[in-house]
């Protein structure tokens, strides 16, 4: 049955202006183009005078219904034909098809038809509309037929319904590099059988079974080689093909392809270097970016500050070879001699493309040969990371030994390589640097006195980001008299400025506090004075805490503890009972504002047995979170953690609080007040004071 012509404006489309419409009227009348519009809900069908003269009929006898049509079909086409008809109504498609029209006198006549379904609002077919035009010359004509095919610059062939060539233009022969002789009888399956299970067998089987013409580009493997345009329809014989090289342009696609996908790789690389704060991460994940594209596995190698190499990461695109890539990696530098092209590679910084036939014969540890002959025949390319003139690592690419190499592929993983270079060098030089100034800071904050009965310990964990280093210290120490005093403080800033004004407060208040031999309020009286006249130049919050105990009190089994706090979070109190108590009093105005600022004590007795915890703000504050809030999580742990000893109780609350990455500085301080009628426990070490400093004056009974 018939169809709309590719590029050609529906004959029976309303929309265009009456002079283009009837303009087109002429030209398909005087084409002799036969028009149909069938309507799919009523069965009424609407021929052009030229399309009913085609079929045979007159003005008298043609009937406008699909009846007309299928009377006058072939017996042999009209199976397939329905089939067809079928199919495009059911897709709401097009129909493109050639049949025979047996006219009323027994005459033959071979018509091309083409056509459209088109729907309603709801996606309901409701028209079918097409055209039809007289090919019998083309059928009945031999000489003229077979001029067109010799001279037609595409492949030409048909296959009968066993799959047989019957028909092979000039064209053809030379796209399938075979002479016509010797395709012709012979089935498409004998003659290439590289084209069975692939695109181009489905799309044939296809056209044929679904009675539509099939489109496609598609790669003829060898010995052909040839990326084909293919067009395919079903046909009374049985299957006509139309196809052209493609080639140049399918590789092209192919190459813009591949390198979209190598600047891709390259920019997700890049985002991850920048994006991902850990270094470490970025070279765990590197493998499977770089696996299957650049290679079919991949296993990442650092060195470390001994030179020593370390397998850190490693991929495979085969799923079920992962585990022994993996063992692979463990083993393969165990007894590794400085001649193979990996230990050349980390010596000299040049990459080395290692054959499949070199890899068989290293000299490998048997459990690393037998992993990696696992693996299959593969071959290597090891890529240094390398920057400033060093050797950080490497990159060790396998492919199996049969995958072509791709030198645009290779110059984006050396790309990508140094950019990785650069940034584990520049991580490592953060880290260095961190470390030196969080060393630097603790060189600032000495170990604890351990006096009497009393235990003390301290922490200090720097922040996660930036600097590592600020304004936030602890002190503990002995005065002249024996009695112990600590100190909780926190520089306003998170730099180096606030980290060497925390080392100025820190040695002005001992100095103040060991001279003096005063108390706690006097003691932060005396530095916002100092402070002032030194013109330190720095704001700070402190709490300071004096143990001081009498005979009678030693007597009782307990200590006073006497504070004095500057605009510091307050300080916490564990009871031997397992009860927990901020030691809360108003803090009064934080030091370097106000020189006559007003500075008090504060006094509670405690049982021996009980813990005091001073703390920066950096354990409780989260950001999004109130400070309170962070006051209770504190309560809450100290709470379910205070029967653990001291160190183990500070060490708990750091991992539960913080995890490993406080979003500030951290100082603690904590102290155990022991009792006094036993020997100091074990779990609090030897007694630890300064020479010079009075033994206590009621020793343990």
């Amino acid at each position: 049955m018939p169809a709309d012509e590719p590029g050609v404006r529906d004959p029976v489309d309303d929309r265009r202006p009456p002079t283009a419409a009837a303009e087109l009227a002429l030209a398909v009348a005087a084409g002799g183009v036969g028009v149909f519009d069938w309507d799919l809900t009523s069965d009424a069908m609407s021929w052009n005078p030229a399309l009913q003269e085609m079929f045979g009929y007159t003005a008298a006898d043609f009937r406008p219904t699909t009846e007309s049509f299928f009377r006058r079909l072939h017996p042999e086409d009209r199976d397939r034909v329905t089939r067809a008809v079928d199919a495009a109504v059911r897709a709401r498609g097009r129909f493109v098809a050639e049949y025979r029209v047996v006219l009323p006198d027994g005459r033959t006549r071979w018509v091309q038809g083409r056509g459209r379904v088109l729907a309603d609002g709801t996606g309901a077919p409701v028209r079918f509309v097409g055209t039809a035009y007289d090919t019998t010359e083309v059928h009945t004509d031999d000489v003229r037929t077979g001029r067109l095919l010799a001279t037609m610059p595409w492949g030409f062939v048909v296959l009968d319904h066993d799959w047989r060539f019957t028909v092979v233009n000039p064209a053809a022969e030379a796209l399938l590099r075979q002479p016509a002789d010797q395709l012709v009888g012979r089935t498409v399956w004998e003659a290439f059988p590289a084209v069975l299970g692939g695109e181009l067998e489905t799309a044939f089987r296809t056209a044929v079974s679904t009675q539509q013409a099939q489109t496609l580009t598609a790669h003829h493997p060898a010995p052909v080689d040839i990326w084909f345009d293919v067009s395919c329809w079903p046909s009374p014989e049985g299957l006509t093909l139309f196809f052209a090289d493609a080639t140049e342009r399918a590789l092209a696609d192919r190459r813009a392809a591949a390198t979209a996908g190598r600047l891709a790789l390259l920019a997700e690389v890049a985002d991850a270097l920048v994006t991902t704060p850990d270094v470490a991460d970025v070279l765990d994940a590197l493998p499977r970016l770089l696996v299957p594209l650049t290679a079919d596995a991949c296993i990442v190698t650092v060195l470390g500050p001994d030179g020593r190499a370390r397998d850190v990461s490693s991929w495979h695109a085969d799923p079920d070879k992962r585990a022994d890539l993996a063992g692979y990696a463990t083993t393969r530098l165990v007894d590794l001699p400085g001649t193979t092209p990996f230990a050349q590679v980390v010596h000299t910084g040049v990459l080395r493309h290692v054959t499949a036939e070199q890899i068989a014969a290293l000299p490998l540890h048997p459990t690393a040969r037998a992993l990696l002959d696992s693996l299959g025949p593969v071959r290597a390319s090891i890529v240094p990371l390398r920057t400033h003139g060093r050797v950080l690592g490497a990159l060790t690419l396998l492919s199996a030994a049969d995958r072509p190499r791709d030198p645009d592929t290779e110059r984006v993983v050396v790309d990508i390589a140094d950019r990785v270079a650069t940034a584990l060098d520049a991580d490592r030089l953060r880290r260095a640097r961190a470390q030196l100034t969080e060393d630097l800071q603790r060189s600032l904050l000495t170990a604890p006195p351990e006096p009497d009965h009393a235990e003390v310990v301290v922490r200090y964990q720097p922040a996660a980001e930036a600097a590592r280093v600020g304004g936030d210290w602890y002190d503990a120490f002995l005065q002249p008299d024996g009695t112990t005093m600590v100190v909780i403080g926190d520089v306003v800033g998170h730099d180096t400025a606030a980290a060497a004004a925390m080392g100025q407060l820190r040695g002005l208040l001992r100095g103040i506090a060991t001279y003096s031999d005063g108390g706690p309020a006097e003691v932060l009286r005396g530095l916002d004075a100092a402070v002032e006249v030194l013109q330190v130049g720095a704001l700070a919050t402190a709490a300071v805490a004096r143990f001081e105990q009498t005979a009678d009190e030693v007597e009782l089994g307990v200590t006073r503890v006497v504070w004095s706090n500057a605009g510091h979070p307050p300080p916490l109190v564990l009871h031997p009972d397992g009860r927990v108590e901020l030691l809360e009093r108003r803090p009064e105005l934080m030091l370097g504002v106000d020189p006559t600022a007003r500075r008090t004590e504060h006094v509670a007795v405690l049982e021996r047995g009980s813990t005091v915890l001073l703390h920066t703000d950096g354990l409780v504050e989260r950001r999004g979170a109130d400070l309170d809030e962070g006051t209770v999580r504190l309560t809450a742990a100290v709470a379910r953690l205070g029967h653990l000893p001291l160190s183990r109780l500070c060490d708990g609350l750091l991992r539960e609080l913080v995890d490993g990455r406080p979003e500030d500085d951290i100082a603690l301080v904590a102290v155990r007040l022991h009792r006094q009628d036993r020997p100091r426990p074990a779990e609090a070490g030897p007694r630890v004071v300064p020479p010079g400093v009075p033994a206590p004056a009621h020793p343990a009974q």
